[in-house]
C-alpha cells in the first residue's frame, strides 16, 4: 500500500548501547508525505533511521512484503475473525490501545454519534484520492524554530552558515520541482521579519550587520527565482505576490540599497539639482529587499520569441530575412534576447534554478549574442563622437545600473549557467576533506549546440568573455555604503571563479580579443579612453588581467594595466561637462569628493595594481619608468606610495642573489616623492620613512648619499636632516657597507659637514648639538658650528639647550667654551625661591663647579649671573658649600697659577654669593610664614637650622640670625604654638 514500518536497530557504539527504533514512513505519488520515528528527532531534515528504511525499501524492494490496504484484509474478514483480530490487537498494545478502543466502542454503539454519521472508516495504509495535495513531508515547526534559533545567534556559532545551507536547501527543492521549496521559504522569511533586531536596528538608525544583510540578499534573491519559476499557477503567483506586498510594506522591512533610508541624515535635499539622471532620494520610491521579487511577478514567459529560444538550440531566423535590421535576431540569424539585461538573467537563473538547465543555456547564449550587438553599436557609435568626448576628456555616458554588485547579481548568473555545463565531473566529487575545502572546479569546452554554421564557440569561452564584458562595463559607483561594499565584494567573488579558469589557447583568444574591446570601447567601457569622474575604477579587474594576460601578450597587459591606474574622482577638480551627484556629496557645501565609503579599499587595490606591475617589470629599464611615471601621476597618499617604494625595494634585494639596480632605483624615486609629500604634513610614520630612505639610498650606492645629502632641505627638516640621515650615513655601519675608499668617504663627510652647518643655521636650537657632532673631526667647520651656537645663544636658545651644549664642550676639553655656554644659560634662566626640585639645578650647581675648577676670575665672573638668576636659598648655600670646600682653579689650565688657598666667604665674590643667600633665606621664611599650616611646622624649623648654618657663615652671623628670629617672634607672635617651637630651639 501507501504506508511503510519498519524497525531499525542502530549498532552499538563505544558510549552507546545498541538502539532499536520504530518507523512509518507514508508516501504518495513518488513522495514521502509524513513521517514518524521513536527516536523523536527534531530537525528540518530526515533522521537518518527514516533514511535507512527508505533505502533499504529502494534497494531491496523484494525484501519488503507488498500488502494490500488494511481495509481490503479486514473486508475479506467474517464476524468471528473480525472479533478476533480486534481482541488479540487490543492485547498485544493494551496499555497504549484500551482507552482509545473503549472511547471508539461507546461512541459505535450510540446511535446519534458523530462516527455513526460518515460512511466509512479510515485506512491510513491506502492512498489518497486523486483531487488530495500532495507534496514532500516538512516539519514546519522545526523550519520555524531552526531559523528562530539561528537569527538569535547574530551570525555567532557558525549561525550564518546554517542559514546559508538551508537556503541552499530550498534551491535544491526547487531543482527537484518540489512545491515545498516555496513553503519552506515562506517559513524562513517570515521568521527574518520577525527578528526582534530589525526594529531595533531602524530605532537606532544603524545599518544590519554585514552577514546578516548578505542573508538578506540571498533571500530576496531567492524570491526572484520562486516567482519567475516558468510553470507555476496563476494562484500561486498571485498568493506570493500578496505574502511579498505585505512583508515589503511592514517599515521594519530592510531596503534593497542597505540601510534604513540612507546612512547619513539627507542633507543633499537643499542643493539644486544639477543633474538629468539623479532623482531627489525624497522623490525615488521605497525599495525593499522583496521590490524585484513583487517587479518580478509582473513578468511572463508567454511570449513565442523567448519560448522558442528556450525551446530549441536550432532556432535561427530565415536566411532571406538576414539583411534588414531586426529586433529578433543578428546578422548571423541567431535569436536575440533584448529584456533589460539583470532581468534577463534573473530569468536565466529562474531556469536554472527550476530544474532547465539546457533551457537556461539557450536564453543565456541569446543574453550574450544580444550583448555582443549592443558592444559593437557602442563601438560604432564612439568612433564618431571619440573627436569631441576626447576633446572634452569626459563623459556623460555611463550605466547608472552596474551589472556587477546589482541585486540580482546578473554576471555572476549567466557565468555560473555556462560553466556548470562545462565542468567535468570527478568520480569523487561529492567527498569534500574535512576542511571543507573542496577542490577547485574542473571544465572543459563543450561546443555551443547552435544552429549557425560557426560551432567553434565553446560555453566556456562565453563564459570567460561574459565576464570580462560585464566586468569591464563603465558603470557610476553606487550611493551608500553598503552598495558600494557589494560592488567590491561581487567583483572579488567574480574574479575569484575566473581564476579557477585554466587559460588555454582558446580561452586566451577570447580574453585578448575582448580586452582590446575594452580598451577600444569608449565611454561603454570602464577601461576606454574617457570615463567618467565617479565611474567605478577597474584596479581590480585589471590586475587580474594583467597577471591573466602577461604570459601572452605583455605589450596589451601593460597597456590595460596602466590605463587603468588612473582615479578620477580624486583628481581636484571635475571637468567641464561632468555630471556630479548632488546626492553623494557629504555637506551642503559642494565638495570636490562624491561620498565614497569604500574609497580606501579603493586605493589600496589601486596600490596593488602598480606593485603587480613593478614586480613584472623588474629588470625591464622602459617598462619600469612608464609604470613609476603612472604611479606618481594616479596615486594620492604618501602612505601607498611609501608601501609601494617599500615593495620595489624587497623584490629589488633579493637575501640569494644581486641587487636589482634598475628597480632599486624606482623604490628610492618613489621614496623620495613620499619625503617631499609628507615634509611640511603631519605624518606618524614619517620618521620611519626617513630612516627607510636613507637605507634605501645606501643600497643604491655612494652617488645617491651624496644625492640626498645636497638636497635635504627638499626632502627633510633641519633635525631630521641632522639627527637621522647625516647621523646614519657617517655611521660606521654605512662605511662598511658601501667599503668606500678614503676619496669616497672625505666626500660623504664634506656633505654631512655643510648639511650640518646648513641646519644648525636654519634651526640652531634643534640642529646646533648634532651640527657640532657631525663637524668634530674637521676643525675649520667645528669652529664655524661654535660660531652660530654664539650667535643663536642670546636670542634663539633655551637655557637647557646651552647648558647641554656646554658640557659636550667641557668632555671635547674645551672648558673655557663650556664656560662661555655656561654663562649664556645662565641668563636665560629664573629659578624662584620655592623651586627647590627644579631640573635645571644640577645644571647650575655644574656650571658653577666648572667655573670654580676654572679659578677665581671665571667664579667671579658667574656668581653675579648666579645670584641675579637663582632665588632659592637651598640651591644657593649648596653652591656657597661646595666653592668654600676646596681651592679654586684646580682645573689646571695652562699657563694659569693658583694660589691653592680656599676662598673666604667674607671677600668678594664669596662675599656676594654669601649676601644673596641670607637675604634668599629671609624673604623665603617670610614667604613659608604667610601660608603655613600646623602639620608643616616641624619641616619649617628644620629650614631655619639650616638658615642659621648659612648666617654662621658671616662674620657677625650669630648676631644676624638673633636679631632675624627676634623679628619674626615679633611679626608671628599671633601663631602661639608655633613660636613657642622657635623659642624651644632657637632660644
Amino acid at each position: 500500500g501507501f504506508h511503510l514500518s519498519g524497525t531499525v536497530t542502530e549498532p552499538a557504539t563505544a558510549t552507546e548501547p545498541e538502539m532499536t527504533y520504530k518507523v512509518a514512513i507514508s508516501f504518495d505519488r513518488c513522495k514521502i508525505t509524513s513521517v514518524t520515528c521513536g527516536c523523536g528527532n527534531k530537525d528540518i531534515f530526515y533522521c537518518a533511521h527514516v533514511v535507512a528504511l527508505s533505502l533499504y525499501r529502494i534497494r531491496k524492494p523484494d525484501q519488503v512484503k507488498l500488502r494490500l490496504p488494511i481495509s481490503e484484509t479486514l473486508f475479506q474478514m467474517n464476524r468471528d475473525q473480525l472479533q478476533k483480530f480486534v481482541q488479540y490487537l487490543i492485547t498485544a498494545h493494551h496499555t497504549e490501545v484500551l482507552p482509545t478502543a473503549q472511547k471508539l466502542a461507546d461512541e459505535i454503539l450510540s446511535s446519534n454519534s458523530e462516527i455513526n454519521q460518515v460512511h466509512g472508516a479510515p485506512d491510513p495504509t491506502a492512498g489518497a484520492s486523486i483531487d488530495d495535495e500532495n507534496c514532500w513531508h516538512l516539519d514546519e515547526e522545526q523550519v520555524r524554530e531552526q531559523v528562530k534559533l539561528f537569527l538569535s545567534q547574530g551570525g555567532y556559532y557558525g549561525s550564518g552558515k546554517q542559514l546559508n545551507s538551508m537556503f541552499a536547501k530550498v534551491r535544491e527543492m526547487l531543482r527537484m520541482r518540489d512545491s515545498n521549496g516555496a513553503r519552506m521559504l515562506t517559513l524562513i522569511t517570515e521568521q527574518f521579519m520577525a527578528d526582534p533586531r530589525l526594529s531595533l536596528w531602524r530605532q537606532q538608525g544603524t545599518g544590519i550587520t554585514e552577514k546578516c544583510r548578505q542573508l538578506w540578499d540571498e533571500l530576496g534573491a531567492l524570491w526572484v527565482c520562486v516567482v519567475l519559476n516558468p510553470h507555476c499557477k496563476l494562484e500561486e503567483k498571485s498568493s506570493w505576490l500578496r505574502q511579498l506586498r505585505k512583508w515589503g510594506e511592514m517599515d521594519v522591512c530592510p531596503l534593497e540599497d542597505g540601510n534604513y533610508g540612507n546612512e547619513l541624515p539627507n542633507i543633499t535635499n537643499a542643493l539644486t539639482q544639477s543633474s538629468g539622471h539623479s532623482q531627489d532620494s525624497l522623490a525615488r520610491p521605497r525599495r525593499t529587499v522583496f521590490t524585484r521579487a513583487i517587479e518580478g511577478c509582473d513578468l511572463h514567459w508567454q511570449d513565442s520569441h523567448l519560448q522558442r529560444i528556450i525551446s530549441s538550440d536550432f532556432y535561427m531566423s530565415p536566411s532571406y530575412q538576414r539583411e534588414g535590421e531586426s529586433l529578433l535576431f543578428n546578422s548571423q540569424g541567431q535569436p536575440l534576447w533584448l529584456e533589460h539585461v539583470p532581468t534577463a538573467c534573473a530569468r536565466v537563473d529562474a531556469l536554472r534554478s527550476h530544474g532547465y538547465p539546457r533551457e537556461a543555456l539557450r536564453l543565456t547564449v541569446a543574453i550574450i549574442n544580444t550583448l555582443r550587438l549592443q558592444q559593437q553599436r557602442q563601438l560604432e557609435i564612439y568612433k564618431h563622437q571619440k573627436k569631441e568626448l576626447l576633446q572634452r576628456g569626459a563623459t556623460t555616458i555611463t550605466n547608472l545600473e552596474g551589472w556587477v554588485g546589482h541585486p540580482l547579481n546578473p554576471i555572476g548568473c549567466l557565468f555560473l549557467t555556462l560553466t556548470e555545463a562545462c565542468r567535468l565531473e570527478e568520480e569523487n566529487c561529492l567527498e569534500i576533506s574535512d576542511a571543507g575545502d573542496s577542490k577547485p572546479p574542473v571544465y572543459q569546452h563543450v561546443p555551443v549546440a547552435t544552429g549557425s554554421q560557426d560551432s567553434s564557440e565553446s560555453y566556456l569561452s562565453l563564459a570567460l568573455e561574459v565576464a570580462l564584458m560585464g566586468m569591464g562595463q563603465q558603470r557610476v559607483m553606487p550611493e551608500g555604503l553598503y552598495a558600494q561594499d557589494k560592488v567590491c565584494r561581487n567583483e572579488e567573488q567574480i574574479i575569484a571563479r575566473l581564476q579557477d579558469l585554466e587559460l588555454d589557447p582558446v580561452l586566451v583568444q577570447t580574453l585578448r580579443k575582448q580586452c582590446v574591446l575594452l580598451l577600444e570601447g569608449g565611454p561603454f567601457s570602464g577601461l576606454g579612453e574617457v570615463i567618467h569622474r565617479e565611474s567605478v575604477p577597474m584596479h581590480t579587474f585589471a590586475k587580474y588581467l594583467f597577471s591573466a594576460l602577461l604570459p601572452h601578450d605583455a605589450d596589451l597587459a601593460y597597456k590595460l594595466a596602466l590605463r587603468a591606474m588612473r582615479l578620477p574622482v580624486l583628481e581636484t577638480t571635475a571637468p567641464s561637462g561632468d555630471v556630479t551627484h548632488p546626492h553623494h556629496l557629504v555637506s551642503v557645501v559642494p565638495s570636490r569628493y562624491p561620498r565614497w565609503f569604500t574609497l580606501g579599499h579603493l586605493e589600496s587595490q589601486q596600490c596593488e595594481l602598480a606593485s603587480t606591475m613593478l614586480t613584472a617589470a623588474k629588470g625591464d629599464m622602459l617598462r619600469l619608468r612608464t609604470v613609476l611615471e603612472a604611479i606618481q601621476k594616479n596615486i594620492h597618499s604618501s602612505s601607498l606610495i611609501f608601501k609601494l617604494a617599500q615593495d620595489a625595494f624587497k623584490i629589488a634585494t633579493p637575501a640569494d642573489s644581486n641587487s636589482d639596480t634598475t628597480l632599486l632605483n624606482v623604490a628610492l624615486e618613489l621614496g623620495l616623492q613620499v619625503m617631499r609629500m609628507t615634509l611640511s604634513t603631519l605624518n606618524w610614520r614619517r620618521r620611519e620613512m626617513v630612516r627607510w630612505l636613507v637605507t634605501c639610498a645606501t643600497e643604491v650606492g655612494v652617488r645617491a648619499l651624496v644625492s640626498i645629502l645636497q638636497s635635504w632641505y627638499s626632502l627633510f627638516t633641519p633635525t631630521e636632516a641632522t639627527s637621522i640621515v647625516a647621523a646614519t650615513v657617517m655611521s660606521h655601519n654605512t662605511i662598511l657597507r658601501l667599503s668606500l675608499d678614503y676619496p669616497q668617504r672625505e666626500e660623504l663627510a664634506s656633505c654631512a659637514r655643510t648639511l650640518a652647518l646648513q641646519c644648525a643655521m636654519k634651526d640652531p636650537q634643534n640642529c646646533a648639538l648634532s651640527a657640532l657632532t657631525l663637524c668634530e673631526k674637521d676643525h675649520i667647520a667645528f669652529e664655524t658650528a661654535y660660531q652660530i651656537v654664539i650667535d643663536a645663544a642670546s636670542t634663539g636658545m633655551t637655557y637647557t639647550q646651552l647648558f647641554t651644549i656646554a658640557r659636550y664642550m667641557e668632555h671635547r676639553g674645551y672648558p673655557l667654551r663650556a664656560f662661555k655656554l655656561a654663562s649664556l644659560a645662565m641668563t636665560h634662566l629664573n629659578l624662584a625661591y620655592n623651586q627647590d626640585t627644579h631640573p635645571a639645578i644640577n645644571d647650575v650647581l655644574w656650571a658653577c663647579a666648572l667655573s670654580h675648577s676654572l679659578g677665581k676670575n671665571e667664579l667671579a665672573a658667574i656668581i653675579p649671573l648666579v645670584v641675579k638668576s637663582v632665588h632659592c636659598a637651598t640651591v644657593l648655600s649648596d653652591i656657597l658649600r661646595r666653592c668654600t670646600m676646596t681651592a679654586p682653579g684646580l682645573a689646571g689650565i695652562p699657563g694659569r697659577r693658583n694660589s691653592g688657598k680656599l676662598m673666604s666667604t667674607d671677600k668678594a665674590p664669596l662675599r656676594q654669593l654669601l649676601d644673596a643667600t641670607i637675604s634668599a633665606y629671609i624673604n623665603t621664611t617670610h614667604s613659608r610664614l604667610t601660608h603655613i599650616s600646623p602639620r608643616h611646622y616641624g619641616e619649617f624649623i628644620e629650614f631655619l637650622s639650616k638658615a642659621r648654618e648659612t648666617f654662621l657663615l658671616a662674620q657677625d652671623g650669630h648676631i644676624q640670625f638673633a636679631q632675624f628670629i627676634d623679628n619674626l617672634k615679633q611679626i608671628y607672635k599671633g601663631k602661639k604654638k608655633l613660636m613657642l617651637l622657635v623659642r624651644e630651639r632657637f632660644g
